[in-house]
């Protein structure tokens, strides 16, 4: 069984219809990590999109927000913005259905998914000490999560703690960055990066896919028409700095 892992789409559903055209035929079932509505210019697009894919998905922190169960009061003032505008825009069974979404952990055909850690759903994991904790309570040797819009994540052997970094492949040509080979043994929080918006310098669209039986992660980059989606988030008015960190990967 292939898995496609899908995280932070964050209502850009250009990247997202890119990521899954690129994907097309290469995955049996898909995951979604949260975050499909907040900052971008298509949240009703981006949750039916994800809705058709019948896939396992949690919520993140910004369909909370946007769905009314958070108030959003730790959030900056660009990012509520959005969540206000994104409020407004959500037709009302979507907003039901994020409302509904489960908060992580939640465990997936021997693996465990989660938005920001395994303890709290708005946690960033960044560092290798927070991963430690994270792995020492984790369920199952494999977890993925997002929140961060950072593709990589950790390993861990006996206590040994390594980190799974691509900066030295942002600007590789091929879609495919790496292939990550599981080791029997080894506990693995793992990233698959953010669709619709990432943050680790790299702009195109991120996106994982996982096949367990064969011990094997994919982690996977590919561009997308970034100024359509800049033109569509001027049109609705949403804050510039939004609209510009796209292009930089920021």
């Amino acid at each position: 069984m292939r898995y496609l892992i899908l995280s932070d789409i964050h209502a850009n559903i250009t990247a997202l219809d890119t990521v899954l055209a690129a994907a097309e035929g290469q995955w049996d079932a898909a995951v979604c990590l949260g975050d499909i509505v907040g900052y971008g210019p298509d949240p009703n697009e981006a949750v039916d999109r994800i809705r058709s894919l019948h896939c396992a998905t949690i919520r993140g922190n910004h369909d909370k927000a946007i769905a009314g169960l958070d108030e959003a009061e730790d959030f900056n003032p660009v990012a509520r913005t959005a969540v206000l505008w994104t409020r407004e825009h959500l037709s009302n069974e979507n907003l039901e259905y994020l409302a509904h979404l489960r908060a992580g952990p939640v465990f997936v055909d021997g693996f465990t998914i989660v938005h920001g850690s395994i303890r709290d759903e708005d946690e960033y994991v960044f560092v290798p000490p927070q991963a430690v904790d994270e792995m020492r309570i984790a369920p199952t040797p494999i977890t993925f999560f997002g929140h961060t819009h950072r593709q990589g994540g950790f390993v861990q052997r006996g206590d040994s703690v390594g980190v799974i970094s691509f900066d030295n492949f942002n600007i590789a040509p091929k879609n495919l960055i790496w292939t990550l080979n599981l080791e029997e043994g080894a506990t693995y929080l793992l990233n698959p990066g953010s669709v619709g918006q990432p943050r680790d310098g790299d702009p195109r669209a991120a996106y994982a896919l996982a096949d367990l039986e064969q011990r094997t992660v994919e982690f996977w980059r590919v561009p997308y028409d970034i100024e359509a989606v800049q033109n569509r988030m001027l049109e609705a008015l949403l804050p510039e700095a939004l609209i510009m960190r796209l292009a930089y990967g920021r």
